[in-house]
């Protein structure tokens, strides 16, 4: 039986406090720019307003492995959102991305920039744009798109679920880490029974798995809420051999580093990317190849 008193809804909520815990100040109740601010330009076509969360490497891994396939017109900037100070409320962000969240692109590449909102619309966008890494073959590219929009859909359950409670919140509560802790190993579940018999979600390496190795891959190599060992992640044998294959490819480490302002490992941290030389000879030997 639980100590802590009951919670009766109130009539109608009310916003009259912060939710506590990380990231508490970047919660709030309305949508909108708080200040004027402009965002940078750089100088190539694609402009990306982002942080290293699972969400904006998805996008950064898609950027560099356009390039190591040889898109050259897929350069691009890559600029720092801090979302602990509120970047994201910029008047220069909401314009490109009303909902305040990252990542945001702006394709500048045609008569009038185009934004492009969302992660999965991001990667999608360019899987089209340069036509790589989505499935010609009518039925893969179908497999392709229902795993990509399968982990938009799961990701928030492990994410503002798992991760929050387990993570982030003020304090723990048994209830809500078991019932995302379930969520998250039947998901974890559902991909292992699928790559039991795939290398790849769809067959050949995708958009599907770019987005979902930045969250599952992630989370079961021990990069996310530091729940390897609480999830058990190494029982899931064919998720493991997926996440470490990918984890191996030198676009996806790139793709790693850029807009990242956080963790003890500073060779891992490229704040801001506008050029291939960005990733300097230190960064070379570690990823194995040249950008």
């Amino acid at each position: 039986m639980s100590d802590t008193p009951e919670y009766t809804p109130p009539k109608v909520w009310k916003w009259d406090a912060e939710s506590g815990g990380k990231f508490a100040s970047t919660n709030r109740p309305i949508a909108g720019a708080t200040h004027d601010k402009e965002l940078p330009v750089g100088k190539h076509p694609f402009q990306l307003h982002s942080l290293a969360t699972p969400n904006g490497v998805k996008v950064t891994v898609m950027f560099e492995e356009l390039l190591e396939a040889g898109h050259k017109g897929a350069e691009y900037d890559a600029w720092l959102i801090d979302i602990s100070e509120g970047d994201q409320f910029g008047s220069g962000f909401v314009e490109v991305n009303p909902n305040s969240k990252i990542p945001a692109l702006l394709d500048r590449s045609g008569d009038t920039p185009q934004r492009v909102f969302e992660s999965g619309a991001i990667l999608l966008y360019l899987a089209e744009k340069f036509g790589a890494f989505l499935p010609t073959d009518p039925a893969r590219r179908t497999e392709a798109l229902s795993w990509l929009f399968w982990q938009m859909g799961s990701a928030p359950y492990l994410g503002g679920g798992f991760g929050h409670f387990y993570a982030y919140a003020p304090e723990k509560y048994e209830y809500p880490i078991n019932r995302f802790a379930m969520e998250t190993k039947r998901q974890l579940d559902v991909m292992d029974k699928h790559l039991a018999e795939h290398d790849y979600f769809a067959d050949e390496y995708s958009i599907a798995d770019m987005a979902i190795w930045s969250w599952y891959g992630q989370l079961v190599l021990g990069r996310l809420y530091s729940a390897a060992e609480f999830l058990d992640v190494t029982s899931y044998k064919n998720v493991m051999r997926w996440a470490e294959a990918i984890d191996a490819r030198p676009a996806v480490t790139r793709g790693r580093m850029v807009n990242r302002a956080f963790g003890d490992d500073l060779s891992m941290q490229l704040h801001e990317r506008h050029d291939s030389s960005d990733f300097d000879t230190k960064t070379q030997d570690k990823i194995g190849g040249e950008s």
